[in-house]
């Protein structure tokens, strides 16, 4: 008899492994809301049709961001100190709205219909931009002009926050929604997920390197109007190729409001604060199996140890698995521990925003630095001054290819871990780069400063530098490292340390890195000039060369400094998600014989 069960159970065992491999059991439902077929849906089929509209977003934004300083200061003719403040405020807003839309699209709208919904948006700013620069009454002005109409001003603007809104839900969702085409279950899914944020970078950065060299090359030499055509017309095709990619996408299903779980748990933690521990954590409440569970269940840890509370089972508590419990009385082990992941990811995202203020000044005052300098190739053609940013594109596409086709697999063969290296030692390396461009920048700029007092002033200005801007290189370079490790980096950890119903809030998050960064060092700005002026001569001149950006690159180098010691010592001290697998897989690395998202 016991060699029958013993057969009965191996076969079932080798079904279940059948079925598994056939059908994708993540939670998730295909185009008709059933169980998504493993060949035919997901993965990288489904992907490209996700990274295709990635690219032309990229290609947008960076084509309209890394101009926009020469835009406001040519043409609305604003000062740059004004100018570098409107880019930054901007730039704030487009990375601090993925916060509501990564909320909405998590809870109520779901991934698939934000991105469709928000890429109209997105179409409608981009359809305003270009008509701002070809319907007569809409334009800057009929001829040359010191200030343009009120009309311009005003359209101009309208539309740039309107691509900021259509970012809010683009940005968050589109990029979790690639990533859910992913079985985390699945052994080969899960190392191709892993790859899939490499290869979404590299997509990111070809969008961002052909915004700023042919898309600002025809801002600069064509007209703005030509350039925000085409990029109206890319984004409605791409917005075309995305929906008809819908029947090979795997799509997830909203569960609310991902904060109410968390309230519940405070609620339950505070009402139980008078409770003692249990002997063993394994007492602690979890969901039965038989109870339907949207995402996959985590292990306990022994941090925070006061929310474990909400988990202990009381006399009155001790009901039939069958019945389901209050959650604002009893929480489930998961839904405790994905209360701890989100205050846990606190500090490393206070921490990282110092590496944001870093990135914000490759789109304004590296920017303006490269229009004070030689841009000529040959005596014929010279780069427009967006153009430099190119070469922290193309540093960014070598480091993630190399990283990810050299680095990794060396790596994983020598610790075991599936990633190379951990998330968290990978966003602190390109912290360590973001602090030498910094350092780089400020002796760059001292040198291009001694060359602007050597100048023969006519008119009251200076004439272009006989300075050629390839000085300016190295720290675009340096930077673009930085981000293949730091920006890829977070996005990987806030898309898998924070808990499954929060992925494209997870991303947000990471977009409010970039953004706080923006807003950061719009206020550093202000503070800086205010008490350097109090001493004498502010470090914000009317023009560059009347500034002292060297002063203020060698503050940033010392803040991120000072930060990347505070990084280290918490990321040393976190704890990463550990996760209840449906099937037998490798680990992702070792520790406490669980399986942990490192």
């Amino acid at each position: 008899m016991n060699m029958e069960q013993e057969v009965e159970k191996k076969r079932s065992g080798e079904e279940g492994k059948v079925d598994a491999e056939k059908w994708v059991y993540d939670s998730s439902v295909d185009h008709k809301g059933r169980v998504p077929l493993r060949a035919s849906t997901g993965v990288w089929k489904a992907s490209l049709f996700i990274i295709a509209i990635e690219f032309s977003e990229r290609l947008s934004y960076f084509g309209i961001a890394t101009n926009l300083i020469s835009y406001l200061t040519k043409v609305i003719h604003q000062d740059l100190k004004t100018a570098a403040k409107n880019v930054n405020y901007w730039a704030g807003v487009t990375t601090m709205m993925p916060l509501i839309g990564g909320f909405l699209g998590d809870a109520y709208f779901g991934r698939f219909l934000m991105v469709l919904l928000s890429s109209i948006v997105y179409l409608l700013g981009l359809s305003l931009l270009t008509m701002s620069q070809f319907i007569p009454f809409l334009k800057p002005c009929t001829h040359t002009c010191s200030r343009p109409r009120k009309v311009h001003e005003v359209a101009f603007f309208l539309a740039m926050y309107f691509i900021s809104l259509g970012t809010g839900g683009h940005k968050p969702c589109l990029e979790s929604f690639g990533a859910d085409q992913f079985d985390d279950d699945h052994p080969e899914e899960r190392k191709k997920k892993m790859s899939y944020f490499n290869w979404w970078n590299f997509a990111l950065c070809c969008g961002l390197l052909l915004g700023v060299t042919a898309i600002v090359y025809l801002q600069d030499n064509v007209s703005w109007g030509v350039a925000d055509l085409i990029l109206t017309i890319t984004m409605g095709s791409t917005i075309i190729i995305f929906y008809s990619g819908k029947p090979f996408y795997r799509f997830r299903m909203t569960m609310g409001s991902p904060f109410t779980p968390m309230l519940q748990v405070f609620v339950a933690a505070t009402k139980k604060r008078n409770l003692s521990y249990p002997p063993n954590p394994a007492l602690l409440y979890e969901a039965p199996s038989t109870q339907k569970y949207q995402g996959r269940l985590l292990y306990h840890t022994s941090k925070l140890r006061f929310l474990d509370k909400a988990a202990i089972i009381q006399d009155d508590e001790d009901l039939p698995a069958e019945k389901k419990q209050s959650p604002w009385r009893l929480a489930t082990v998961t839904k405790v521990e994905e209360t701890k992941l989100i205050i846990n990811m606190i500090p490393i995202w206070l921490t990282s925003i110092t590496f944001g203020v870093c990135v914000a000044q490759a789109s304004t005052f590296f920017i303006k630095q490269s229009s004070t300098m030689d841009r000529k190739i040959t005596d014929h053609f010279e780069i427009p001054p967006a153009s430099i940013y190119s070469l922290g594109a193309i540093a960014m596409i070598l480091c993630v290819t190399l990283y990810e086709k050299i680095l990794v697999p060396i790596v994983r063969n020598a610790t075991g871990n599936e990633r190379g290296i951990k998330i968290l030692q990978r966003i602190g390396i390109g912290m360590i780069f973001s602090s030498l461009a910094m350092v780089v920048a400020a002796l760059v700029e001292k040198k291009r400063l001694e060359v602007a007092e050597n100048q023969i002033t006519e008119g009251g200005k200076i004439r272009q530098l006989p300075m050629s801007v390839f000085w300016l290189a190295p720290q675009f370079i340096i930077l673009g490292i930085g981000d293949g490790f730091t920006l890829v980096g977070l996005q990987e950890y806030f898309y898998d340390q924070v808990p499954d119903s929060m992925r494209s809030l997870g991303m947000a998050f990471y977009l409010s890195v970039i953004g706080m960064g923006n807003f950061f060092s719009s206020f550093l700005i202000t503070i800086v000039d205010h008490l350097t002026e109090k001493g004498g001569s502010s470090w914000f001149g009317k023009d560059l060369n009347t500034s002292r950006l060297d002063n203020f690159y060698w503050l940033l180098a010392a803040m991120n400094g000072l930060n990347l010691c505070a990084y280290v010592f918490l990321a040393r001290r976190y704890s990463y998600k550990k996760v209840q697998r449906n099937v037998v897989v490798t680990d992702c690395y070792k520790g406490d014989e669980v399986e942990i998202m490192a």
